[in-house]
């Protein structure tokens, strides 16, 4: 009778998930049409060793998302029934990370695959805070209660690339199919564990041209306020995805719509309320999304430096009219800036840095002075900030002639500098610089006092002329 009790309390208390049997879907290769050749082959081989030890193991997540409907995926994870202390011995390169997570890093070069062990469902005794948000969550579960703790349903789909089937538990392929970004069980809850999964709504279903299921959506707004309880490295985290996504500018407008925007980026609320604020900000984020699609790198360092910039110039230029000596007024106004956005979002030191080199070049820019341009061209971000300039000059912020002849110098040879060097050096000292320097006006002496300056004057000059 007391093990039959304390079963019952069990059962009440951790809920455990309804099973899955008879709703999974499988596909075959001609119905996901995944080419097997875009597949990462560290993440294969991750994959073949498992299961050829035992294990169930499968590429899980974003990367088949992104394989079913044609795009190349940033990374891949890996989901198995295997521990983090069984998987670990069977790669050369392996080691367990994570606190409210646990999982394993295996290592390829320069490559990493994310292996995490299946997880089981929520329940109540699982480490919350006084918001419901999650702070451990390290309980190994079944492959069905797995999927069901995935987010969303496009995300709950699982490849395994040894026979090249696609398994699906909650109908996530019918929804990718529609591009609909719909929550796995009840969304307030699922937003409640875990608040960053609003801010992954928005992005996922504008990178699918998609949109959320009403459901999913209709709390959203409500719940915002609980992004504030986001740790704020993950919350930046978070922010640079959906920032390089290739839709930037777009998410930002549906974070705005969805009132997810407040406090994410606090400064870049106040320059979108501004015309050229607005202007330069949304500049930047399309030649970010530009790259992203070409598939060129994305600095993070250039990228915040872009955006909060404006802020940064304004400040800079209410110093300078107040008296203040141009650089150290900028020095000044990026400290304020800076301080104030990473109050929110936990920007790393290195990316901070670099932000604070490609700002700190740009008045040198509107002077070229030969024997400066050669320390300034040493300098490790010069190329970052010259790129920075087009930026400006594309925005009318800075003289478009001048700034193509940095961009022309960042791009030659060391011959080709060293030409363009010396033609400069041949010029006027007035034509080297952005345009002639402002001079205070001069101020009129009497007439009489001019009569004796000249008289003055006038023997010497002739004494030198001889």
């Amino acid at each position: 009778m007391l093990v039959q009790t304390i079963k019952t309390i069990v059962n009440k208390v951790f809920k455990p998930a309804k099973s899955t049997k008879g709703s999974v879907k499988r596909y075959s290769v001609s119905t996901h049409r995944i080419d097997k050749r875009s597949v990462s082959r560290n993440a294969i081989k991750v994959c073949e060793v498992l299961q050829q030890k035992g294990f169930d193991a499968y590429i899980v997540g974003g990367a088949v998302r992104d394989l079913m409907i044609g795009l190349e995926p940033k990374d891949f994870d890996v989901a198995t029934n295997a521990t983090p202390e069984q998987i670990r011995p069977l790669f050369r390169r392996a080691r367990i990370i994570g606190r409210r997570f646990q999982l394993v890093h295996v290592v390829f070069g320069s490559e990493i695959i994310e292996t995490s062990t299946f997880r089981a469902p929520a329940h109540a005794a699982q480490s919350t805070d006084d918001h419901g948000r999650i702070l451990r969550d390290n309980d190994f579960g079944t492959h069905p209660q797995d999927a069901a703790r995935r987010d969303f349903t496009i995300n709950a789909l699982y490849y395994n690339p040894v026979n090249e089937e696609v398994i699906d538990f909650h109908k996530g392929v019918p929804d990718l199919n529609k591009r609909v970004v719909r929550m796995i069980g009840d969304p307030q809850t699922r937003y409640r564990e875990d608040p960053v999964r609003m801010l992954r709504a928005v992005r996922f279903a504008v990178k699918l041209n998609g949109t959320i299921e009403a459901d999913s959506r209709q709390p959203i707004k409500a719940m915002a306020d609980l992004i504030d309880n986001v740790p704020e490295a993950r919350l930046f985290d978070e922010m640079l995805k959906l920032l390089t996504c290739g839709h930037a500018l777009d998410c930002l407008k549906q974070l705005r719509t969805h009132g997810l925007h407040q406090g994410l980026l606090p400064l870049l609320d106040v320059v979108l309320e501004q015309p050229s604020g607005a202007a330069f900000v949304e500049l930047a984020l399309d030649r970010t999304d530009h790259r992203v699609r070409s598939g060129k790198p994305v600095s993070p360092s250039f990228l915040f430096a872009s955006l909060l910039w404006q802020q940064v110039e304004l400040r800079w230029r209410e110093q300078v009219a107040k008296g203040e000596i141009s650089l150290p007024a900028l020095v000044s106004a990026a400290d304020i800036v800076i301080e104030m956005q990473t109050k929110k979002l936990a920007i790393n030191k290195r990316f901070t840095s670099d932000m604070r080199d490609i700002w700190f070049m740009q008045p040198r820019f509107e002077r070229r002075v030969p024997r400066m341009i050669h320390r300034l061209i040493e300098q490790p971000r010069f190329r970052a900030a010259v790129d920075f300039l087009q930026l400006r000059a594309a925005a009318h912020e800075f003289d478009s002639l001048l700034a193509q002849w940095w961009m022309d110098l960042a791009n030659a040879s060391e011959d080709k500098r060293q030409d363009m060097l010396e033609e400069l050096a041949k010029l006027p000292p007035s034509t080297q610089d952005r345009g002639p320097r402002k001079r205070r006006p001069r101020k009129r002496k009497p007439a009489q006092a001019e009569t004796v300056q000249a008289e003055t004057v006038q023997p010497i000059q002739t004494t030198l002329s001889l």
